[in-house]
């Protein structure tokens, strides 16, 4: 068994350096490439196998052996094999894979179609090097290893934990100068690490085999776009980002939890003040009893810092969050919140706070949503009577052309008779069907007349030929 394994390569490290292109010994021009990169077909994925036009696509982690090469290296085969598997991650399950679906076929002239190895375009040993002695590496350094962005803040150039895998994207991951690591998924600006990120929201969704979407939003953009927030309609968010990649949905409600734990290391006035700005676009307008009492909170510390509290005695750990990791109980039986014992009513009262506290996008995305409620209801109320009206004219139809077989053959009937007396009770029979095929035409003549809306249509009719029954006026 072991005669069939290839022998472990060892690999040298001066295999590898920098950007330097280097060729196998099986002629394939090998190129060096980022963390995170991805791509298809030769050198790094089979061509044209097993099937001419089959394209087989490759990705790699951040990661990265002594030699230089990707330690976190994927192989994703053609999207007519992918039912059966739609990502490997390492080498072995690749063959098995092989092995089972293509038994005829030599893994080892295989695996020499293409280089399971991918180099890196920078040694690990120089990353580590660099970074211990002098901290992080200039922007002139890092752009020769940038992200496709070329933000060299990127999450991707990051040494530390490998994060889990992504699903494989050759939607917007295949437009030059985007990062699924550092791109908004609607603006493709990138995002801003400030405060822990707290401006953007990332898609941490499983959506295949173990592998998370990962794509990256500003929750600006996503509110602009209705994708965040809460919105009615189709859509249907409650504190909620719905990605855009995936259409997979993200309860916001924790990460305002961690925006107003940001708060308290933050010392700007100003800056808070965009912090809570944020938590309040994501809150408002959701019927979660637990974004109500967020809501609440944000703003009654908003109202603070206007009154120039402290920030230290605004942001406090138990004001936001229990011990349960949630938010503190308020009295949801009134409408009004508490906060420290100051009731919210004192503000209702005034007319000056109502004004200064109305907020027009937020008026008319509740109207927006009652009337999308309303155009939903009477959508579902018209393709029910769409649905019955479908129903009982087609059954009505089918019953007059039944009628109109019968009456064919009852004619035919007729003809053959000899006899006086046969004929005199066929012509009987004939002239009944003719009579009833009139009173059934006649029906639904009457029937037809819900083209004009059930609204429209005689309480007799809607009662006798569609069962429905109607409140007297």
């Amino acid at each position: 068994m072991s005669s069939n394994k290839d022998p472990v390569e060892i690999d040298s490290p001066a295999a590898c350096n920098g950007d330097t292109p280097s060729t196998n010994k099986n002629g394939l021009h090998l190129y060096p490439v980022s963390a995170n990169d991805s791509g298809e077909g030769l050198p790094y994925a089979p061509e044209n196998w097993p099937s001419p036009g089959d394209k087989w696509a490759w990705k790699v982690g951040k990661r990265l052996t002594s030699a230089g090469y990707f330690l976190d290296r994927y192989l994703y085969p053609p999207k007519r094999l992918r039912a059966k598997r739609s990502v490997f991650a390492s080498r072995l399950s690749v063959e098995q894979f092989v092995r089972s679906e293509f038994a005829s076929v030599d893994i080892n002239e295989f695996f020499a179609s293409f280089s399971w190895k991918i180099p890196s375009k920078l040694l690990k040993g120089d990353w580590y090097a660099e970074v211990t002695s002098s901290g992080l590496k200039s922007d002139s350094q890092l752009a020769s290893i940038s992200c496709k962005a070329g933000n060299s803040m990127c999450a991707s150039l990051v040494v530390g934990d490998p994060s889990p895998e992504v699903m494989i994207c050759d939607i917007c991951c295949s437009e030059p100068g985007f990062c699924r690591d550092c791109c908004c998924v609607y603006c493709f600006k990138t995002i801003s690490s400030a405060y822990g990120g707290y401006s953007c929201i990332r898609c941490e969704a499983t959506v295949i085999d173990g592998c998370i979407c990962g794509h990256i939003a500003h929750i600006d953009c996503a509110l602009r776009a209705y994708m965040a927030g809460t919105v009615g309609g189709s859509i249907n968010l409650d504190a909620e980002f719905c990605c855009r990649r995936c259409d997979s949905r993200t309860d916001l409600v924790p990460h305002v939890i961690k925006l107003l734990n940001i708060c308290g290391s933050i010392d700007s006035r100003d800056d808070i003040e965009k912090v809570l700005s944020v938590g309040i676009c994501i809150l408002r307008g959701s019927r979660k009893t637990n974004a109500k009492e967020l809501l609440c909170h944000i703003k009654s510390a908003m109202t603070k810092l206007h009154k120039g509290a402290c920030i230290g005695d605004v942001f406090k750990e138990e004001e936001f969050m229990d011990t349960n990791g949630g938010t503190p109980h308020l009295d949801t039986d009134t409408s009004v919140c508490t906060h420290h014992g100051e009731s919210a009513l004192s503000e209702r009262s005034s007319p000056e706070k109502m004004t200064s506290n109305f907020d027009c996008r937020v008026e008319s995305l509740k109207l927006e949503d009652e009337i999308d409620q309303v155009l939903q209801a009477l959508r579902k109320s018209q393709e029910f009577e769409y649905r019955l009206a479908e129903e009982r004219l087609f059954t009505q139809k089918n019953y007059i052309m039944n009628l109109f077989e019968q009456f064919d053959e009852e004619r035919s009937d007729l003809s053959s008779h000899t006899s006086m007396v046969e004929t005199e009770t066929s012509l009987d029979v004939v002239l009944k069907r003719v009579d009833q095929i009139k009173r059934e035409a006649l029906k639904l003549k009457e029937m037809k007349q819900v083209q004009n809306g059930f609204g429209s249509t005689s309480k007799e009719i809607l009662k006798d030929y569609f069962g429905l029954e109607t409140e007297s006026s």
